[in-house]
């Protein structure tokens, strides 16, 4: 793991980050205060986000990766000569979103959603947590991150004092290419505000181009708030946050902090993570994540209005 200070040449999405400090940096490491849920509050308040370094149970995290890997190979995306601890793909396997890894996964299940990690969210919240059922489980291969974007617009028919949880499953270098956070961004409603609210599933019902998108479970809108990284920091102002990440740890969020990923340089390595969503039991939650079966983005889930 790199812990200089000097950061090495990023990219996200395909484009350099700028290596001025003024620019990109490290995010805090927030585990000293880990017994200190005022000073968590506090500093999630102000940096929008909390990264938890070492702060789960190594060998369980490594538990739930190799239940993720297995899976993978079974489903032929490993390379079955290389071990399967190291997620190395099959050439042209790609981008990997693959939610129904963690159906049925005794391991992942309960990482995220019992023990140490929701007793964590129940303490931050400081009273009974729900969390969403459907789990968002990637397996990213090398190329392209994630593009810029808040959450809320995937996921806003509830509360909207929810927040993420990004779990690495595993030791993430920065060739492998972890999240990064927008510093400051929850701040800058002034910017976010014709942005945040709308919703990814919703559609006009009297305009037949959206209608058709809506009926064959698509988007007219994308939530994605740009394709360029760097314009994204330049305008909003703070830094790129990132760093090396190891199992363990585990990075979350609210809903209106912007957020990306940087691009896998790796040759054949999938970087596998999950994100989940843990929200206060006595508020409203978004319908589209819950149940056996979530509906998430499908048709089901979309929402019509005349516009």
């Amino acid at each position: 793991m790199n812990t200089s200070s000097v950061l090495p040449p990023l990219y996200s999405y395909d484009h350099n980050l700028d290596s001025d400090p003024e620019k990109i940096g490290r995010l805090r490491d927030s585990s000293d205060a880990a017994d200190n849920v005022e000073e968590l509050r506090r500093r999630f308040d102000e940096d929008g986000y909390l990264y938890m370094k070492g702060y789960l149970n190594r060998e369980q995290v490594l538990g739930a990766r190799a239940s993720i890997v297995k899976r993978l190979a079974e489903a032929g995306i490993l390379d079955d000569k290389e071990d399967p601890m190291d997620a190395i793909c099959v050439p042209d396997s790609g981008y990997v979103f693959k939610p129904e890894l963690a159906d049925g996964n005794e391991e992942v299940h309960d990482l995220l959603y019992s023990g140490r990690l929701t007793e964590f969210y129940r303490k931050f919240f400081g009273e009974s947590i729900r969390h969403y059922d459907f789990t968002w489980l990637r397996a990213i291969g090398p190329g392209k991150g994630t593009n810029p974007h808040c959450d809320l617009p995937y996921m806003g028919r509830g509360t909207h004092k929810h927040m993420t949880c990004w779990m690495p499953y595993g030791d993430i270098s920065f060739e492998l290419g972890g999240l990064m956070i927008l510093e400051g961004s929850h701040k800058r409603m002034d910017l976010l505000e014709n942005y945040v609210y709308r919703d990814v599933d919703a559609y006009c019902e009297n305009k037949p181009n959206q209608k058709k998108a809506a009926d064959e479970g698509g988007w007219t809108f994308t939530g994605t708030l740009s394709h360029n990284p760097p314009v994204v920091r330049n305008k909003f102002g703070g830094r790129w946050l990132t760093t090396e990440f190891e199992a363990g740890d585990f990075l979350t969020f609210g809903m209106f902090t912007v957020h990306a990923s940087l691009d896998n340089h790796t040759e054949n390595r999938l970087r596998i993570s999950s994100d989940s969503r843990y929200q206060r039991a006595s508020e409203p939650i978004d319908d589209r994540w819950i149940g056996e079966k979530p509906p998430g983005h499908s048709k089901a889930g979309k929402r019509g209005r005349v516009c």
